[in-house]
């Protein structure tokens, strides 16, 4: 598919302020969920408690990125929960929701679902927005995070990370005060230059891109991908994959002038296995190749590197600073290609809020 190489105009519009504004709300974000720990009394939940967490699209990988830092939880999207309930429930001592808006039709169904089936199970909900269905339900305790964090662009993007980050908090309390100042520093200080990067990187787009990330940090793929699809209506198809995982069919994907972005782990047992698969594309002359690392002895193996907000940061808690980074690529191909990244879809075929979802009692 031949695109053509648009100029990209100036940034505006709700997503840049949305992508950019991140940094600092995320330090209110922890606030919220330490003042929600108080009130809410989370912290008398069971110990050793087995979670769930739910949500849908978006909010699915927001579930998996936090259900990665989490002992014995785990991330169901609920448009699975909601059709093969009972399946998932075994066992599950606490459920929670997550959601920008609250008001997906599948959010408030699988609650209800729940209750009923369950009535034991603690229901919690961390939300954006006040005024939604999540928030407003009787059968959820809510966490409610700073309005600004509803976007109103179609896309999720600043609602993404702070999503993360609570659920982040409720998992790992002190790592997570721990890291927060210091990275959001970096993420204001950097910002600039990975704004840069990425509107580069978005020139080099021809036809494909694949984001790579090792496990605890795939749902930072799944998410990243989803924004490039989103923000350019399905232009460019994306693959998510791990860096293992590639060798194992889905390399066939990748041509010369795939745009390859690469998310490497701080953790060294993860960054061999990451780095021997980059020097296999590169050996294999396939791809465009971007790393997202900082200090990278491997730096000449790439054909940009983006620096990492979070490098210093164990794997498990790095993804909603480093998905800046792919939201700022969808944002700059969005444009490339005379797009409005606040409503990018192509006669109304997505929505902000997911439509036309019949909800079946039995």
């Amino acid at each position: 598919m031949e695109v053509r190489n648009e100029s990209i105009i100036a940034p505006t519009s709700y997503t840049w302020s949305e992508i950019q504004q991140q940094p600092d709300l995320w330090p209110s974000t922890a606030e919220r969920i330490r003042k929600a720990t108080r009130e809410l009394a989370l912290h008398e939940l069971p110990q050793g408690a087995r979670v769930m967490l739910t949500g849908a699209g978006t909010s699915a990988y927001i579930a998996s990125a936090i259900a990665a830092a989490w002992p014995k939880a785990i991330g169901v999207p609920s448009t699975d929960l909601l059709v093969d309930t009972e399946r998932y429930l075994t066992d599950v001592d606490v459920l929670i929701s997550v959601g920008r808006s609250g008001n997906s039709p599948e959010s408030l169904a699988v609650v209800n679902r729940v209750y009923a089936l369950r009535p034991q199970i603690t229901q919690l909900a961390i939300t954006c927005n006040s005024f939604g269905a999540l928030a407003k339900s009787d059968v959820v305790r809510s966490v409610l995070l700073d309005p600004r964090t509803d976007d109103k662009s179609l896309v999720m993007t600043s609602s993404f990370s702070n999503l993360v980050i609570a659920g982040l908090c409720l998992a790992q309390e002190a790592a997570m005060n721990q890291i927060l100042p210091a990275t959001c520093d970096t993420a204001t200080a950097s910002f600039g230059k990975i704004s840069d990067i990425m509107k580069r990187v978005a020139s080099q787009v021809k036809e494909r891109l694949v984001v790579l990330a090792s496990s605890p940090m795939f749902a930072w793929a799944q998410e990243g991908s989803l924004k490039s699809l989103e923000m350019t209506s399905g232009r460019f198809p994306v693959l998510a994959e791990t860096y293992l995982g590639l060798r194992h069919g889905p390399m066939s994907f990748v041509r010369r002038d795939t745009v390859v972005l690469c998310l490497l782990s701080n953790d060294s047992r993860r960054r061999r296995y990451e780095i021997d698969l980059v020097r296999e594309l590169g050996a294999k002359n396939l791809g465009y190749l971007v790393g997202i690392g900082s200090d990278l002895a491997e730096s000449d193996l790439f054909d940009e590197v983006v620096p990492a907000i979070s490098p210093q940061v164990a794997d498990e808690l790095r993804t909603p600073f480093e998905i800046v980074a792919p939201q700022l690529l969808g944002y700059y191909l969005s444009l490339r290609i005379g797009l409005d990244p606040d409503n990018p879809s192509d006669g109304g075929i997505i929505h902000r809020v997911v439509q036309g979802v019949r909800i079946y009692e039995e």
